[in-house]
């Protein structure tokens, strides 16, 4: 449908110009008839006027031919002139001698050529001459008279113009009336009407219906827009149950009739789209097949009743656990259902949703008053390590599925079994680590820390050990990062710091006044209440301030920087040290120190390690050491072994080191022996 109308298309339009065709050519043929009526009467006229003329001069002109009277003839057709038609009057003997004659010239006029077309050029009248009571035969002349017809032509001609200009005014100005009444009785109507119906959402007609003109409610245009209205609505009516039916056969090809849940399918197809994406992102995605471990005698024990319904719960359950966008939960068929998660860092976080999987399924269901236990083995292939096509990823995982059934119930198996075993031994380490510090697993050690120029041990650093009874001393570098990927390491961190502030106070009751070093994982940092709880538990073990000294990482604050610094400068106007552990691994060291409120700078023990035989790692060690000195910060260098290493940092400036050429990190008590031994020696030296 067009936008607008053009002007010669619009109803109203064709409809004036049908009136006024109409009614001009009505009235051309009217007023022609009019005119040739007129025609008529003018010609009969000029016979009657001639006819009335001739018999009132008669008598005149038969007295003045039988007496031949020239003058009373003269007088006869002069008389005769002061009509303005007459062209020629005679008065004539038998023998064609005129008495009297006199004629004057015709009229001349731009329409005497259609006029003499009508009338003639003139009208000629002649009549015998006879006196009354003569005998008959007695004729004594003629009387001649010629009329020129143009005057009456001309009048003639005038009320014709009229009548055809009259008539055409009629016709436009009947024509424009009646145009503005159809236009204002159904043009105007029309237009909105359209105007309405273009409104009209071809998808859905009975969301906007066309509205009624005003007043016209009961006529022909108010019954065809509520006939139109009932057919859009029906067409509605028609197009929803047309989609309902569409969607029905969509869902029922789409998604699992009993679950609900997607259907293979359309799994596979969004399935192709993850791994996309996932490849756009370089993240890692996981698939996860989920078997019910023997479903069968669910069915023969309970009915298949009650095994729809029981498929159905689980369904309802992995929507439940795993909501999100991050999540794809599908049903393969029978007893078999996968998950789809995206977005993955590691396999670990696989290895938590596949053990939350397992939880979710392992509780009870209720069906029927039936109560009904039962578990799951799961089958995990990760993309791109182990497939990159989608159907290679999800048989990868149907298989490991079906080999872990063979192997057990209850439980998950990753496709690589190198992986697999990593990810087991990990959830054991996991599992292990958040009962550790129940039952006492934990201690620490302490690392002296040397002035290298008083050569006097002026603090220790506080150190994490665990002591698994099965594993053996655990490394710090293995469990450490694990706890603070699962959050433990915040409850860890607090009590290292209950105890490092118990042992600094135990030590200044015996006089060995020391300073104490404690990390501050990242974990901690970001904690909305670490610095009230690191102030209370100064306060607690009655420690001042300034015996402890917090360590932080770089990638401690680079997450949050604003935050971080804020917490720092809060404990360091309390009278905390703090120092930048690790200092030269991260990117920004330099950015972050104009910001953080630091006193010591720690080097890195991986530059020490190789400092004086790598000529990169001495660089490094130097610049910070100059960095220090710029900043006006100390520097510690951390995993000094060697006298040679000792002497050149101290002969660059670095103030403090801490090392094995020193002290491994010793308990408690060994600590204390040790302290006097290494004083007592220097001393002694210095004797």
């Amino acid at each position: 449908m067009q936008a607008s109308f053009e002007a010669e298309n619009r109803l109203g339009y064709r409809i004036l110009w049908w009136i006024l065709a109409v009614a001009l050519i009505s009235g051309v043929i009217v007023s022609a008839i009019q005119v040739v009526l007129d025609a008529r009467r003018v010609s009969a006229d000029l016979n009657n006027e001639a006819g009335e003329t001739i018999a009132m001069v008669k008598d005149a002109a038969t007295q003045a031919v039988f007496s031949i009277d020239a003058d009373l003839a003269k007088q006869v057709v002069d008389g005769l002139f002061e009509r303005e038609a007459v062209h020629l009057a005679q008065i004539l003997h038998t023998n064609g001698e005129p008495l009297s004659s006199r004629s004057r010239p015709m009229a001349d006029s731009a329409f005497r050529p259609l006029t003499n077309w009508i009338f003639g050029a003139e009208r000629q009248f002649r009549t015998e001459l006879v006196r009354k009571g003569d005998p008959a035969g007695s004729v004594y002349g003629y009387f001649v008279v010629h009329y020129d017809t143009e005057p009456a032509a001309h009048m003639w001609l005038g009320r014709a113009i009229i009548t055809f200009t009259s008539v055409i005014a009629t016709a436009v100005i009947l024509g424009m009336v009646l145009f503005f009444v159809f236009y204002m009785l159904l043009t105007r109507p029309l237009l909105r009407i359209v105007h309405s119906l273009k409104q009209v959402d071809p998808a859905h007609p009975d969301d906007r219906l066309i509205g009624t003109p005003a007043g016209h409610e009961k006529d022909e245009l108010g019954l065809w827009v509520k006939a139109t209205n009932t057919l859009l609505v029906a067409i509605g009516d028609s197009q929803k149950r047309h989609r309902e039916a569409e969607d029905r056969v969509s869902r029922l090809a789409r998604y699992d009739q009993l679950t609900g849940l997607l259907s293979r399918d359309s799994f596979m197809e969004l399935l192709k789209a993850d791994i996309e994406e996932s490849k756009l992102n370089q993240t890692l995605l996981s698939v996860i097949v989920c078997g019910i471990d023997d479903f069968k005698s669910i069915n023969d024990q309970c009915g298949f009743r009650t095994g729809d319904m029981t498929l159905q719960t689980v369904a309802d359950r992995l929507l439940n656990y795993l909501s999100g966008s991050r999540f794809t939960v599908a049903r393969l068929g029978g007893d078999q259902f996968v998950v789809v998660e995206k977005g993955l860092k590691d396999g670990f976080q696989a290895a938590d949703t596949a053990e939350a999987i397992l939880a979710g399924i392992s509780e009870n269901i209720g069906v029927e008053g039936q109560n009904i236990s039962m578990t799951a083995t799961l089958g995990i292939a990760l993309y791109p390590s182990d497939a990159i096509q989608p159907d290679r990823l999800l048989q990868s995982a149907e298989q490991t599925m079906m080999l872990a059934k063979q192997k057990g119930r209850d439980h998950f198996q990753f496709y690589v079994a190198s992986i697999d075993q990593e990810i087991r031994d990990r959830k054991q380490l996991e599992k292990d680590l958040s009962q550790a510090l129940a039952l006492h697993q934990f201690h620490l050690v302490y690392q002296p820390q040397i002035n290298l120029e008083t050569k006097r041990i002026i603090g220790a650093e506080a150190l994490l050990r665990w002591e698994h009874p099965l594993r053996g001393l655990v490394p710090p570098d293995y469990f450490i990062p694990v706890a603070e990927n699962n959050g433990t390491i915040v409850e860890i961190g607090q009590w290292v710091l209950e105890q490092a502030c118990l042992q600094a106070r135990l030590w200044a009751d015996k006089g060995l006044h020391l300073r104490i070093a404690v990390n501050l994982s990242a974990v901690q940092l970001r904690q909305d209440r670490i610095v009230d709880d690191i102030l209370s538990t100064l306060k607690r073990h009655s420690v001042p301030a300034g015996r402890l000294e917090l360590e932080v990482t770089e990638t401690s604050f680079m997450t949050n920087l604003s935050d971080a610094v804020a917490k720092l400068h809060t404990l360091n106007r309390a009278g905390i040290s703090i120092a930048v552990d690790d200092f030269g691994t991260g990117y920004s060291s330099l950015t972050y120190l104009k910001k953080m409120p630091v006193q010591h700078l720690k080097i890195d023990k991986q530059f020490i390690r190789d400092l004086l035989v790598n000529e990169e790692d001495t660089q490094i060690a130097n610049t910070i050491i100059d960095l220090g000195k710029s900043l006006n910060l100390t520097v510690i260098a951390e995993g000094v072994e060697t006298a040679e290493q000792e002497c050149y940092l101290s002969q660059r400036g670095c103030k403090l080191a801490q090392g094995y050429l020193f002290s491994r990190p010793i308990r408690p008590d060994d600590f204390e022996t040790f302290v006097q031994r290494f004083h007592q020696k220097t001393v002694e030296n210095n004797t």
